[in-house]
């Protein structure tokens, strides 16, 4: 619930702090007051869209400060710490929530939960599980049907929730398999054509038979046939120069020549010498022969093979520029023949497709059907419970229909659902929206949130003058069901109405003051006197009027007494 509302600088309202707390609380205040700015500075703690027109003239910014008393585990706290936030212990079980909403005069906004800067959808989605409001924009949202299909489900429990769940899931996997059978269908020329164009790349690479990395060594080979003369010509000098056969000096007999020398004398010093020229000798030896294994390899390759090279770097040459790389050209042959397969079994998989759409359709019509018969038997019993709360709400003779009938196939099932209202006997059932005045909406939205919050319970109900368009005795009504919602829920409430105001266990009222250049409201708690002045004020304009006070003072003891 929501304990406490701190406004500042919001409209015509400079500074206030509204104590709400359990039970009814009941705002009042004359026209023009600012009674409009504090359902607006609920609708930004719960995330509606701000406007910067809302700012007091004058103002930097304007502040929408909330503190509520929650669970300290659930939903609620779960997607606050989602968001970094925190709440405070209150004790073993309940926590408070800080919420904010500031919004600059330039239009920027900001949002906080649980101490932390958050995205104003995370007020939004707290809001599902904090508050319901109500308004003149609902009681015209309650005229559409998708709002009376909410709130018979609502109303249905888990019952009708748990075969929603499963309708959508049947729904989704139905429309998933529709869709790819479909797309199937229709793209089958463009995957025919593609799987030609695929079956004939692959044969072109297999045709070749690619290595990786074999274009870079056929390069290297390439490059070495082609300069074979230049290659054996210095290759046969270097080996000449280690080894000659011709009677001349070369680094072996040199490297000997010195070997030799050194044997003659002896000195350990020289020993170490000795031994290096020895290793240098047998050194230039082995180079020799490797040049000569050089010499021999070049000797067997001739213009003919690099012919055949040139042929293979022609072919590999190909298909790096049909692919870009000979990488993509052996990927496109190892993942080709999978994708190959795939469109190739186009035939069969779209009879497999059809046989499970066949299967899904069918867990489809028998879960719409489970689904229709929970809403069907919830609408006989919503219409009947709303039908009592109607008469209790000085509506004696009218009769609430809940209809279900057949509709389009939608996400939401099969089904359109109807609140009819029959204003008194005899008279043909006839659909809210257009048998309904004001007031009987106002009522008929009364009675079926009575009836849902005893399935379908919401912590706080905020209604926005929604006994707009009653008066007298239906008022009275009014004000005792608002009274008995607040048995089992917190409900806040902005009327014009003693009638109403006269149940409430908790009486703010907006007041306006001005010293001739600037207007500004605050909230006050009425008690005694002052609440009796306020209730004269509502019932005939004069807050000092005998009879209207004594008129205040019956309207409080029947709501004391109730």
């Amino acid at each position: 619930m929501i304990e406490e509302m701190r406004l500042h600088d919001l409209g015509v309202i400079a500074e206030a702090t509204l104590p709400m707390g359990p039970g009814f609380t009941a705002i009042t205040g004359e026209t023009g007051a600012g009674k409009t700015m504090v359902v607006t500075g609920l609708g930004l703690l719960t995330g509606q869209r701000a406007d910067s027109g809302a700012v007091r003239s004058g103002a930097r910014q304007a502040v929408a400060e909330g503190i509520w008393v929650v669970p300290s585990e659930g939903r609620v706290a779960d997607r606050v710490r989602e968001a970094g936030g925190d709440l405070e212990p209150i004790d073993e079980t309940t926590s408070e929530l800080y919420l904010s909403r500031t919004i600059a005069s330039g239009g920027r906004s900001r949002a906080s939960a649980g101490g932390r800067a958050a995205p104003a959808a995370v007020l939004s989605d707290l809001a599902e599980h904090l508050v319901a409001v109500h308004g003149q924009t609902d009681q015209l949202r309650l005229r559409s049907q998708a709002a009376q299909r909410d709130a018979l489900d609502r109303f249905g429990g888990d019952e009708t929730s748990g075969a929603l769940a499963a309708y959508r899931d049947a729904f989704d996997r139905w429309g998933a398999l529709d869709r790819e059978l479909t797309r199937l269908v229709n793209d089958r020329d463009i995957r025919r054509a593609e799987a030609e164009v695929l079956r004939a790349q692959i044969a072109e690479i297999e045709a070749v038979a690619p290595e990786p990395g074999e274009d870079e060594q056929l390069t290297a080979r390439a490059e070495r046939l082609a300069n074979a003369e230049e290659l054996r010509a210095n290759a046969l000098l270097a080996r000449e120069a280690l080894s000659s056969e011709e009677e001349q000096p070369d680094v072996s007999t040199i490297l000997a020549d010195a070997k030799r020398a050194l044997d003659r004398v002896t000195d350990p010093s020289l020993e170490a010498i000795a031994t290096q020229l020895a290793d240098l000798t047998y050194r230039a030896g082995d180079l020799a022969v490797e040049l000569s294994g050089f010499l021999a390899d070049l000797d067997e390759q001739g213009p003919q093979e690099l012919a055949v090279v040139e042929e293979r770097r022609a072919a590999l040459g190909q298909l790096v520029r049909q692919h870009g790389s000979l990488d993509r050209a052996i990927e496109l042959l190892e993942t080709g023949s999978a994708r190959l397969a795939e469109l190739d079994d186009d035939g069969e998989r779209a009879e497999r497709l059809a046989g499970e759409r066949d299967a899904a359709r069918a867990d489809l019509d028998r879960e719409a059907a489970r689904l229709t018969a929970a809403r069907t038997a919830a609408a006989a019993r919503l219409g009947d419970a709303a039908t009592d709360e109607l008469h209790a709400l000085a509506m004696p003779d009218a009769r609430l229909v809940v209809e279900v009938s057949p509709g389009a196939e939608t996400a939401h099932g099969r089904d359109e659902v109807s609140f009819l209202l029959a204003p008194h006997p005899g008279a043909e059932p006839r659909p809210v929206a257009k048998g309904a005045s004001g007031g009987e909406l106002s009522r008929v939205m009364l009675a079926i949130e009575v009836v849902v919050a005893a399935t379908d319970p919401v912590p706080t109900f905020i209604f926005d003058e929604v006994d707009a368009g009653i008066g007298g005795a239906a008022a009275i009504e009014v004000g005792r069901r608002l009274a008995t919602l607040a048995e089992s829920a917190q409900v806040i409430a902005v009327t014009h109405l003693a009638q109403v105001a006269a149940f409430a266990n908790n009486h703010l009222s907006v007041v306006k003051s001005s010293d001739g250049s600037i207007t500004a409201s605050s909230v006050t708690r009425l008690e005694g006197a002052d609440r009796e002045a306020e209730m004269a004020r509502l019932l005939s304009g004069l807050a000092d009027s005998d009879a209207a006070l004594t008129h205040a003072r019956e309207l409080l003891a029947l709501g004391g007494a109730a």
